[in-house]
């Protein structure tokens, strides 16, 4: 049996918020895979949000983060000075499909490199015959993951968590009620299904006798007044908050039941929760973009003949959160 991985190195060309939302998942597979080993995350064409903003997330899933190395990029590399100065990893694995990035890679001194560049012509491990990629950048991820173990990929590796921030969100989501999300933003309009339509299923929910909770970030500040009017009992933890962040939206999902969700960051965020979620899809493809959700609705404009997000029937939509709630 080949032994585990003392070190590995997971190579990313760079990560934006949404991108290292979608990735967590991924990271999580490689914490559950390999307990022991240590694992660096190396972003070369530019920054990652894991070396800022997201840092807090990869507490205990990486032990070291390289950000904006400058390595994957000039022809140049080829030759010369390995990248990386000469260090080397048990397990390298290639998150891109550029053959010259990969090429480059491979340069670094390792014993198993993991890469889907070429078909995975340069990869130590390869799918079985007929492998198609999934669209979902996520599952490409996971299936990567499932190579290097050599096990199907789980993304059970303890979610990070602040004791501080667990803390803020007890105070603004105290214990008792039975809680139910409502993420009415997205970074474009296009993507947001219409917000009287989410006041609709979340007064159903406070009719149940649930308490509805509105996350809404800097782009959505200025609904708080019509939610706080037509629903006084929903919340808005994120207005109340002192200091609002991924980790605070994340450790306030982690206290509801059940979420709905457009094609947002704060849907991924949702999904790192571990709760159910029901995500909302229009003009943008779900197969490519649905957060990895461990139990995920996904109710896509296109089942009611539209692309747009109006086209999502309201009865849909607390219908599905109603069955996750069961």
């Amino acid at each position: 049996m080949t032994p585990a991985p003392a070190t590995v190195l997971v190579y990313v060309g760079l990560d934006a918020v949404g991108d290292g939302l979608m990735k967590l998942p991924f990271l999580r597979a490689l914490r559950t895979a390999f307990p022991a080993a240590r694992i660096t995350w190396m972003a070369g064409k530019g920054h990652t949000v894991y070396a800022g903003v997201l840092a807090p997330l990869m507490a205990g899933l990486a032990d070291e983060v390289i950000d904006d190395a400058g390595v994957g990029s000039r022809p140049a590399e080829l030759f010369g000075r390995r990248p990386l100065a000469g260090r080397d990893f048990d397990l390298i694995i290639d998150t891109q499909r550029r053959l010259l990035t990969t090429l480059i890679l491979r340069r670094i001194r390792h014993r198993a490199f993991i890469s889907a560049a070429a078909g995975f012509l340069l990869s130590a491990r390869r799918p079985a015959g007929g492998y198609r990629r999934p669209p979902a950048m996520a599952a490409q991820l996971l299936d990567l993951a499932a190579l290097a173990s050599g096990a199907p990929a789980r993304p059970d590796a303890p979610r990070p968590a602040d004791p501080a921030i667990a803390a803020e969100a007890a105070r603004l989501l105290p214990d008792g009620p039975v809680y139910v999300g409502f993420a009415p933003g997205a970074g474009g309009r296009h993507k947001c299904w219409p917000l009287d339509r989410f006041i609709d299923v979340a007064r159903r929910q406070a009719d149940a006798g649930r308490v509805p909770v509105f996350l809404l970030g800097p782009a959505e500040a200025g609904w708080a007044d019509t939610i706080r009017s037509a629903l006084p009992q929903a919340r808005l933890p994120l207005q109340e908050a002192s200091a609002p962040s991924p980790m605070l939206t994340v450790a306030l999902a982690r206290r509801m039941a059940a979420a709905v969700s457009n094609d947002s960051g704060t849907g991924h965020m949702l999904a790192l929760a571990d709760i159910a979620l029901v995500s909302l899809f229009g003009p943008t493809p779900a197969g490519k973009f649905a957060p990895a959700a461990r139990d995920l609705t996904v109710l896509d404009a296109a089942t009611w003949g539209g692309a747009g997000m109006d086209a999502i029937p309201a009865d849909a939509v607390a219908q599905a959160l109603n069955l996750r709630l069961l």
